[in-house]
């Protein structure tokens, strides 16, 4: 448990949660914590699916620019990569993970949403790239997942302009999942993960990795990433279990194995 991110378990939901009031900033310090909970939430079996929450309030309004205000290019060189692998592990946990986002996901607050697999938005909640309006460009993952996730053309818009988009714009162009209530956001961010949590893990590991990887192929190289994913399954005491509860006419009781 680190100071300001913390990894809560519950009921098969690991929940990180970030507590660095008043607008979770993403300071080194915080950076380093979310990798710590990111790999210790994907490495432990209670853990069935993730939940990344910021508070009732506000999910992460950006990174630390009084930390960074002074940096050098040198500094930032040394320093850029650990921030953008850092947001990465999230988006490596082998397992669904969600955002529920609450007031701000800005700058690095967007680019950890988008670190995400689903994302649930407050329906007051505004979310943005808003770097180019200090001189610079995301920097965590936002230039590719955002492109990624709304397509090149909105992923500029967002970008080149630093504008924020509310919860109705952001469910219309993709960056939003689900929108609810500011009060039932995290409630409906268990929801979407509830289904997962008595699935088959290693399939649904292989699922994420088939999407996610295949993303960065050309179509036959991810033909063939599919395929092998698909057989090693075939290995798994779930798969056995899934095809002999479809024959027999039952609900599976899978165990992760």
């Amino acid at each position: 448990m680190g100071e300001f991110v913390r990894l809560e378990i519950k009921d098969g939901i690991g929940t990180i949660r970030l507590e660095r009031p008043p607008m979770n900033a993403l300071n080194t310090q915080v950076q380093e914590e979310l990798r710590a909970a990111a790999t210790q939430a994907g490495g432990d079996p209670a853990v069935r699916a993730v939940i990344v929450y910021g508070g009732d309030r506000v999910f992460a309004a950006g990174a630390d620019i009084k930390e960074m205000a002074d940096m050098s290019y040198v500094d930032m060189s040394e320093r850029a990569a650990a921030l953008s692998s850092a947001l990465g592990a999230i988006a490596q946990i082998p397992k669904p993970v969600v955002a529920a986002i609450t007031g701000y996901a800005l700058g690095g607050g967007c680019e950890l949403a988008l670190a995400c697999d689903w994302r649930v938005v407050a329906e007051d909640a505004k979310l943005g790239q808003p770097e180019i309006k200090l001189g610079v460009i995301p920097g965590a993952g936002g230039t590719q997942r955002l492109a990624r996730l709304v397509g090149p053309a909105r992923a500029k818009d967002l970008i080149m302009s630093g504008r924020m988009v509310d919860a109705a714009e952001a469910l219309r162009i993709g960056l939003a999942d689900r929108v609810a209530p500011a009060a039932e956001v995290y409630a409906a961010a268990v929801a979407l993960v509830q289904p997962y949590l008595t699935g088959p893990v290693q399939a649904l590991r292989a699922a994420k990795l088939a999407v996610d990887g295949g993303l960065e192929m050309d179509l036959t190289s991810g033909l063939a990433w599919e395929s092998q994913l698909f057989a090693a399954l075939f290995a798994t005491d779930d798969r056995r279990e899934g095809m002999a509860a479809f024959v027999e006419k039952r609900k599976p009781d899978f165990t992760g194995r």
